[in-house]
């Protein structure tokens, strides 16, 4: 009888530590990189994530067909706006944003690949214990807040985005994510797209909180109304265009 309870105790022990899907915390700041397959795309960026308020600040760096590029991007999902910022001489563009809000995590449907650590398990503080999911991403083409255009490096569900310059059209297919067993923060993405083949974002210097929340309102010089003649920004053509 001891010892059916102790393995009994065992097995919820062992039943409670399988990993779940995930949400983010609400608040965080940050880097990434993101890289592609076909050496056409890298970029370093800093981010805000703000959940509760549904905003996003980028300040990116990278280079597209041997073009270097900066943007600095304020988005602002409940008032469904983006603001180009240009610091060097104070101004700003606004323009309407066409997309839904989605917050980081691990979505349900994901399946768990396995657990790792990353570093050593040799001793404490010598490695970071990290879970491994993939999944489908379905074809959701022209519902509503996609556009056609596909993938986060941040959150893997077709209609979100975070990083601008790897929003592009992505088909059907497989993709795999690395959050932390503790915290759900984002360590790596994977996914696979049409113009660049394999894309893969690192995260790096992650804080929950954001120090300065100032940065995710828009500056004083920036204009109250949109520029009647911006289209609804899909950030794809926004990309292509603004080398």
């Amino acid at each position: 009888m001891k010892l059916f309870v102790v393995l009994s105790c065992l097995l919820a022990g062992c039943l409670a530590q399988r990993p779940h899907p995930c949400s983010s915390p609400p608040l965080l700041s940050g880097a990434l990189s993101v890289s592609s397959q076909n050496e056409k795309l890298w970029v370093t960026a800093r981010y805000l994530y703000d959940a509760l308020g549904q905003r996003i600040r980028l300040d990116e760096f990278g280079s597209h067909d041997n073009k270097t590029f900066s943007l600095d991007v304020l988005l602002l999902y409940r008032e469904a706006t983006m603001y180009e910022i240009f610091h060097h001489n104070k101004t700003c563009k606004k323009m309407p944003l066409k997309a839904d809000f989605q917050p980081l995590g691990i979505p349900k449907t994901a399946s768990l690949l396995g657990q790792s650590v990353l570093g050593s398990s040799s001793g404490p503080g010598q490695g970071l214990l990290v879970n491994t999911w993939i999944g489908d991403l379905p074809d959701k083409q022209g519902e509503r807040g996609c556009n056609g255009f596909k993938v986060s490096p941040l959150r893997i569900d077709p209609c979100h985005f975070i990083d601008t310059v790897t929003f592009v059209s992505v088909p059907p297919g497989k993709f795999m994510t690395t959050v932390t067993e503790f915290g759900c923060i984002p360590i790596t993405t994977l996914y696979h797209t049409d113009q660049f083949g394999w894309m893969m974002t690192n995260f790096f210097n992650n804080v929950i909180g954001i120090s300065d929340p100032s940065q995710l309102n828009p500056p004083d010089f920036c204009p109250e109304t949109e520029d009647s003649t911006e289209e609804p920004a899909d950030f794809l053509s926004l990309f292509l265009t603004m080398h």
